[in-house]
């Protein structure tokens, strides 16, 4: 298989896919199998169309109108309706990323052969996403039950050729007309189609696992900064010895401990302590560094669990089953995925609020161990990184309200049929700011660190190679560097990007070797 081409077969998908087709635009295929598996299930679904019993999402309609029996001739508007009626979604559109992996999570349980779409349909799901086309999705419509109806109906009116979409150029568009442009025709949906697009955990799935790698660089940079916070204020890395860490063995405590002390090997600074009353502890901040990165570690393994469950999930309503019994269920409910998107939520807040309680130690000359008050150049001519700490403040204050979980609130909708609903599409949309927000954080504390363990070296004692190198690489990255105007404006945009781009591990791991 080409390395820019995703197969979609019977059986699910990978996290490394999803990514791939959602953010670096991987072109997608259906397998043979696949292809086999949908024709199968829809010669059952058009036999039970022929039969006069009613069989719902086939020949009834929907949610609290499953009662009434849909004739054949009313059955093709049946489907189309169901889709223009949903598409019902309001507010800002929803990234490009994000509509991407919701189209392409659809697809791998349309082509799993349990939801009766026609091969024909699939394929045209796949040339809309080879085509670079991305339907027009807003931010509020799911409710995280019966699937992420609004959301998925603004992709599946794009496969019929109404409403609007954007092209490969970034320009929005009618869809019948980039539909043309890219010789794709309009899908005809049939019995049970329109229902079968839109019914699934799509829409917050996608954006689990994208967060999920977001949050995994995230930790592993709260790791290196927290040692490079450590290093500065003159800290102990005795607190890191593997035999600390192995008496309580939580995994992710274990390998942010590791992280640490691999990024301070070889320092001259820790235990250098230049008080009068030397210091027995540090903080909690600084001491208990790997035990709240690595609990925030081993709720992101929980999280990837759930998320690779459901991405080998075929997720509709109803179902069509391979012994031909087509099953009505409950698997669309959103509640173990959203469960976890509000943990990560919570885990980030936290991981948000010590990094922002390492920073303001560093900022202050009481507790600070030498370093100059905000680590200013000249304290009182500027005010150095004190804005700095307000900005990151302000980021985790926002992130503990992002906390309050979205999974703990329903509200009944479809007359009292779907009465419990999990919300999950929302915990979702609050998680991505959550994630964006931490790489702000972390960034501040990064800049704020190495511009600490700068000062040091001045002072005379020796950094480790690897917070050397950290510092290097931002230099190189246009990151400024120190000076007598550095802190009258703070790159913190730059620093931004360093972080949330991978670059601050980059950097890094050519002297540590790999980290967790």
């Amino acid at each position: 298989m080409d390395m820019h081409t995703v197969v979609v077969g019977t059986s699910g998908t990978t996290a490394e896919d999803v990514i791939a087709v959602a953010r670096a635009g991987a072109r997608v295929e259906l397998s043979a199998a696949a292809v086999d598996a949908l024709a199968a299930a829809r010669e059952i679904v058009e036999a039970l169309a022929a039969k006069p019993e009613p069989v719902y999402g086939v020949s009834t309609g929907f949610g609290a109108l499953a009662s009434r029996h849909i004739s054949p001739e009313l059955r093709a508007q049946l489907q189309r309706n169901i889709v223009r009626s949903h598409a019902a979604g309001m507010g800002p559109r929803v990234e490009r990323e994000v509509v991407r992996a919701l189209m392409f999570l659809r697809l791998k349980t349309v082509a799993s052969g349990h939801t009766g779409v026609r091969p024909e349909v699939a394929q045209t799901m796949a040339d809309v996403l080879n085509a670079g086309i991305t339907p027009v999705v807003h931010e509020y419509g799911s409710l995280g039950c019966s699937g992420d109806l609004a959301p998925l109906s603004h992709c599946a009116l794009t496969l019929m050729g109404e409403g609007d979409a954007e092209g490969p150029d970034g320009v929005v568009r009618p869809a019948g007309e980039l539909l043309a442009a890219h010789g794709i025709a309009p899908v005809e949906l049939r019995e049970k189609e329109g229902l079968a697009l839109l019914n699934g955990t799509d829409g917050m799935l996608g954006m689990l696992v994208m967060a999920l790698a977001d949050l995994k660089n995230l930790y592993t940079s709260a790791d290196i900064t927290a040692a490079l916070s450590l290093e500065a204020l003159l800290g102990t890395d005795k607190v890191l010895a593997p035999e600390l860490h192995a008496i309580r063995p939580h995994p992710g405590q274990g390998a942010s401990a590791d992280n640490m002390l691999r990024v301070l090997a070889g320092s001259g600074l820790t235990g250098h302590h230049q008080d009068d009353s030397p210091r027995v502890q540090d903080a909690y901040s600084v001491r208990c560094a790997p035990q709240v990165n690595g609990a925030g570690r081993d709720t992101l393994a929980y999280a990837a669990v759930v998320a690779e469950r459901e991405l080998a999930s075929a997720v509709d309503n109803p179902v069509v089953l391979r012994d031909g019994r087509v099953e009505s269920n409950g698997n669309f409910h959103g509640a173990p995925v959203a469960y976890v998107l509000d943990f990560l939520a919570i885990v980030a807040a936290d991981l948000g609020s010590i990094s922002e309680r390492r920073t303001d130690r560093l900022l202050d000359k009481n507790r600070s161990h030498g370093l100059p008050p905000f680590l200013a150049d000249d304290a009182g001519v500027d005010s150095g990184l004190m804005i700095a700490q307000y900005t990151q403040a302000a980021l985790v204050s926002e992130m503990k309200r992002l906390a309050v979980p979205a999974s703990a609130d329903s509200i009944p909708s479809s007359a009292m049929q779907e009465d419990h609903v999990s919300m999950g599409w929302s915990a979702a949309r609050k998680l991505r700011t959550a994630v964006t927000n931490l790489a702000r954080i972390v960034a501040v504390e990064m800049y704020a660190a190495t511009r600490a363990v700068e000062l040091r070296a001045a002072q005379g004692l020796t950094p480790a190679p690897a917070s050397l190198a950290a510092i290097e690489a931002l230099r190189a990255a246009g990151v400024e560097g120190p000076g007598p105007d550095r802190f009258l404006a703070p790159d913190l945009a730059g620093a931004d990007a360093f972080v949330r781009e991978g670059k601050l591990v980059a950097a890094v791991e050519p002297v540590t070797g790999p980290l967790a």
